[in-house]
């Protein structure tokens, strides 16, 4: 009896020790039981039951983490962009780590006229950036990771590059 009592003891301890997942709820829907290990800047590093290797995330992919303790932390909020309209929501995004998460739409490029223009060069840099954004929001993508800028001094025309990414 006692062997049993002790067996039943160390089964449910393990058992809480398994339910000891924190949840991590993304913006796409998906709902993971991980281990968080640390909420940085920009990413969450965290581990897979049972696994040691460490995984990353960037922390736009995330809306909220459950905590084992109960703790609740949101994340980031979603950013719906329907169409053009929305160019304005679009988020630049400073490292590429931030990216993690989200799926690569595609390039993009934003790019103003180039030696006759009414422009000055910081408005020029503006309208790339617009045309960027816009381009990104026309495929439905809230966020744009710049891989290139290219102003020129004597010229109004400025070109930027980068790549849209969604939530799916």
């Amino acid at each position: 009896m006692r062997k049993l009592m002790m067996l039943s003891i160390a089964l449910a301890g393990t058992m809480i020790a398994f339910a000891q997942n924190d949840k991590m709820h993304k913006h796409n829907g998906e709902k993971l039981d991980v281990k968080i290990i640390k909420v940085a800047e920009f990413v969450i590093n965290f581990t897979y039951p049972g696994e040691t290797a460490e995984q990353t995330i960037g922390k736009y992919a995330v809306a909220k983490i459950e905590y084992a303790s109960g703790r609740k932390e949101d994340i980031s909020e979603k950013i719906v962009v329907n169409d053009k309209e929305d160019w304005e929501k679009v988020i630049i995004l400073e490292e590429a780590t931030a990216a993690v998460g989200l799926k690569r739409q595609g390039e993009i490029r934003g790019k103003t006229a180039g030696m006759l223009s009414y422009r000055t060069s910081g408005n020029a840099d503006k309208k790339s950036m617009e045309r960027l954004k816009k381009e990104a929001a026309e495929m439905g993508a809230p966020f744009v990771l710049l891989t290139s800028e290219k102003d020129s001094r004597f010229t109004t025309q400025s070109i930027k590059k980068g790549f849209a990414y969604s939530y799916k």
